[in-house]
């Protein structure tokens, strides 16, 4: 019999099989304080990212867009409101109950038209080649179990020049930063959790996954190494975040 292939989950390894349904788990305990705890975890930093983020993927009027991940919407309803009614948005999540919530948020706050909601895998992306100007994917890339695999699905989606935005968490730049951080994270994260989500396992798992996702240059290089040319990243809040941007040749 052939050993079962294994991954990381947090810092527990895992069969590479399970890990798609312990996120999942994850996020559907998460999904209706999802906003509250990133303006509580970030102080409110997080919508500078993805401002940011936005800035940088120069969308414009008519275009289609992939956000991946897309959680409840913040990035989608601003790439919505750019493309206007003769672009398109996708928003794509692999976990239901993420889903759920960034459309009823969207449609709350009157996003409709130029909108779609596909439950999708990263890696195995349901979208015929060069569909997509524009993917992004927030704060996602690490809960994804093959992130090769998904670089690849994502870069046969795009159009020939299309670009790929990928926020997510970090390595810090400063050593002294980096301590900081990781006390916030270790101690008061799980803490803030049980408060305000009553779920201090999930938090514990952001921690972790946070630490075994790829430094900057190793992002860089994976994204190379999958096909994508022209390939940067921009250090964010002294690197506790990156933007990568890479483009289809």
């Amino acid at each position: 019999m052939s050993k079962k292939r294994t991954t990381h989950f947090g810092y527990k390894e895992v069969e590479e099989d399970a890990k798609a349904g312990l996120v999942a788990n994850v996020f559907h305990s998460v999904a209706a304080r999802y906003d509250l705890m990133n303006d509580l975890m970030s102080g409110g930093v997080h919508r500078i990212w993805k401002r940011f983020t936005i800035e940088l993927s120069a969308v414009r009027t008519g275009q289609s867009v992939l956000d991946i991940a897309g959680g409840t919407g913040d990035l989608a309803a601003k790439f919505a409101d750019i493309v206007g009614p003769s672009g398109r948005v996708v928003l794509a999540d692999i976990n239901e109950s993420m889903l759920q919530v960034g459309r009823d948020k969207l449609i709350d706050s009157g996003h409709q038209g130029n909108l779609e909601y596909v439950q999708a895998d990263a890696q195995y992306l349901p979208f015929p080649d060069d569909s997509f100007d524009c993917v992004s994917i927030a704060f996602g890339l690490r809960n994804v179990t093959d992130k090769d695999l998904a670089l690849r699905s994502m870069l046969r989606v795009l159009k020939p020049g299309g670009r790929l935005l990928i926020l997510e968490f970090s390595k810090p730049t400063s050593e002294l930063l980096g301590k900081a951080y990781d006390g916030y994270s270790f101690r008061v994260l799980p803490l803030m959790g049980k408060l305000v989500a009553g779920d201090s396992e999930s938090y514990q798992y952001l921690a972790e996954s946070i630490r075994m996702h790829p430094d900057q240059e190793t992002l860089l290089g994976m994204m190379e190494d999958a096909g994508f040319v022209n390939c940067e990243y921009h250090n964010l809040t002294g690197g506790i975040v990156a933007l990568h941007r890479g483009f289809k040749a």
